[in-house]
């Protein structure tokens, strides 16, 4: 296995191993996705959360809206979203969201928000209504939601659960030591049960979760998040490379080499995830509709339906 390729420090110097390096978005198609959240009013967790796949992924006019605004509550250490007093929730943009995964022609579209601790039920209707106005307008459009925690907000997980979206994705992120300095505003424990609330009151939800890693923390931490996961009847893990949007926020503690992220795929799978996706470029929604649907076909051809 190689080594793991090491930070230089005292000069801010954060140079990327090959494996993590990508181009700058450039087709077509690129500008015309951009073009058509500009048009429609939306926000992207693509641009807002400086994700690298952007070019990959707005080539195939695939993209992750944003909806409750483009400014969050919180201010996570390794997260680049704007943090501050978000505006009055727009009612017409469940609508607009509709209309751009019919204009982009989704088979499977994927939503999420900043964190809306301002609104009493933390923005949960907003989702409520983004899934009802994509089954009235794209029927056929499979639909993953990632939602922030909902912490002290009671009834707002059942309330988007009972929405049944397809996938109800929230991110642990990091290993419980970590949480202090690098997810502050959120307590892990809730966020587990928050998932095993929804397998509770809608089981045939998948449910699914991510871990970045290179943050501090140790391959048995790991583990042990993949074992919390798998007792909250978690059915989707997403594993990838943290990187440093801005000097501001938490500094990268490695870059994690591709051998390791294929070691914590293998176990991911012998522990009984459902999907794996762990590469240095994973992210929560990259090429989430292709293993969705690989994992509906492969489900349908063991069945036989």
């Amino acid at each position: 296995m190689s080594e793991p390729t090491p930070i230089r420090q005292g000069t801010g110097y954060r140079r990327k191993p090959a494996w993590i390096r990508v181009k700058a978005p450039t087709s077509p198609a690129y500008g015309e996705t951009r073009k058509l959240m500009r048009t429609l009013g939306l926000h992207t967790v693509c641009e807002e959360a400086a994700c690298p796949n952007i070019g990959e992924c707005w080539q195939k006019k695939h993209a992750t809206v944003m909806i409750l605004g483009d400014i969050c509550t919180r201010a996570c250490a390794f997260c680049n979203v704007k943090t501050g007093m978000p505006n009055a929730v727009d009612p017409l943009e469940p609508e607009r969201v509709a209309e751009a995964c019919g204009e982009l022609g989704l088979e499977h579209i994927v939503i999420t928000s900043v964190d809306r601790d301002d609104l009493d039920d933390g923005g949960a209707m907003q989702f409520v209504r983004v899934i009802e106005a994509l089954r009235a307008r794209a029927p056929g459009t499979t639909i993953e939601i990632l939602t922030p925690d909902f912490r002290h907000k009671p009834g707002a997980i059942e309330r988007v659960a009972a929405a049944r979206p397809d996938v109800f994705n929230h991110n642990l992120e990091t290993v419980p030591r970590l949480y202090p300095t690098i997810r502050p505003g959120a307590r892990y424990y809730h966020s587990l049960r928050l998932l095993e609330t929804v397998k509770r009151v809608e089981p045939t939800i998948f449910t699914k979760s991510g871990l970045m890693v290179g943050l501090g923390e140790e391959r048995l931490e790991v583990a042990q998040v993949m074992d919390d996961m798998r007792s909250a009847d978690i059915d989707f893990l997403t594993i990838g490379q943290y990187l440093q949007p801005t000097p501001r926020h938490a500094p990268v503690a490695r870059y994690v080499t591709p051998d390791e992220f294929a070691k914590y795929a293998e176990l991911a799978r012998a522990k009984g995830f459902l999907m794996v996706s762990a590469t240095p470029l994973t992210r929560s929604s990259y090429h989430a509709g292709d293993d969705f649907r690989k994992l509906r076909a492969a489900r349908a051809a063991k069945t036989g339906s």
